[in-house]
């Protein structure tokens, strides 16, 4: 049995308020990210993703310039990896100059990097100074460089004035021609990646030198064993795209010895300008960017495999 209670006399029952209205569903940033990103996607999708899938399906043709595409299969890289020597020659040229500059660019990025330090005075000075090559049209700098390595050119004077004879054609012989593509390349690169190398050095907490310091460790072993490891994320970078670059390189070669003496600078890209260029044979030449891309690829991936073991990232 239930009992009914009243209110107390004089007390008043409130009356109930208006009903809480529905919160509104807070919209996302996904509608404006999009459309931030449509012109950089749009610009990509047009001018790199159909363009390379666009070589991909040439490479399988045969498309002079003036005709219609035809169908061939794997025709065009049968006949460039097994009866093209001069095409087999060009990998050659191209790896041996991506072996040589890598480490040159890196290793002098690195020294410049650790000299200039936060303490010498200027160092802001130097690094801009140092970067201007980075800047400059490199193509105008292949000139330069061709001008003073000429005969009767500038390093020509100078050797004569030093040694009493003439010096010897750098660009015209084939046992010093790619060491002049090199060179050139190492004094218009190594720039970018010193900045990158700079920033990272100061970024190496100076509490860890002074511990290692009251330790007992000397300045290379402070270096190897505390500065290194921290860079490992900037190394990888700066090896990655360096790496990168070093596959496509074409203007230092074609400027400076326009692929000779007897096509010892004469790399894949040069290969490939000039047979879509002045052969006019597409086909060929969009096969010639498809095993660049593989081989760029799967370099890039065996470093990135690498890189869990090698980099440190904490």
């Amino acid at each position: 049995m239930t009992l009914a209670t009243s209110p107390p006399r004089g007390a008043t029952i409130p009356e109930p308020g208006p009903a809480p209205a529905p919160r509104r569903r807070r919209r996302g940033d996904g509608p404006a990210a999009a459309a931030f990103l449509a012109p950089s996607l749009g610009g990509f999708a047009v001018f790199t993703a159909l363009p390379i899938l666009a070589s991909i399906a040439v490479a399988f043709t045969v498309w002079p310039l003036a005709g219609s595409p035809t169908f061939t299969g794997i025709d065009n890289f049968v006949q460039l990896l097994t009866r093209d020597p001069a095409f087999l020659k060009t990998i050659a040229n191209t790896l041996l100059f991506v072996v040589v500059y890598v480490p040159l660019n890196l290793a002098l990025s690195m020294a410049i990097a650790a000299w200039i330090s936060p303490r010498i005075r200027g160092g802001n000075v130097y690094r801009v100074l140092l970067f201007i090559p980075v800047v400059t049209p490199m193509v105008a700098n292949a000139a330069v460089w061709q001008i003073m390595l000429i005969p009767s050119g500038l390093v020509d004077n100078i050797w004569q004035s030093v040694f009493g004879v003439s010096a010897p054609n750098f660009l015209g012989s084939t046992s010093t021609a790619m060491l002049c593509v090199v060179l050139m390349s190492l004094w218009q690169g190594f720039g970018y990646n010193l900045l990158i190398f700079s920033s990272s050095l100061q970024a190496v907490p100076e509490s860890l030198m002074d511990s290692a310091s009251i330790d007992g460790a000397g300045a290379f072993r402070r270096f190897f064993s505390i500065k290194m490891p921290l860079m490992s994320p900037s190394i990888f970078f700066a090896a990655t795209m360096t790496l990168i670059t070093s596959f496509q390189v074409f203007a230092q070669p074609f400027v400076l010895t326009n692929g000779g003496p007897d096509s010892s600078t004469t790399t894949m890209v040069m290969y490939l300008y000039r047979t879509g260029f002045q052969y006019f044979n597409l086909g060929l030449a969009s096969a010639v960017g498809v095993i660049l891309f593989v081989m760029i690829l799967a370099i890039t991936g065996l470093m990135f495999l690498a890189q869990k073991k090698l980099v440190h990232y904490e």
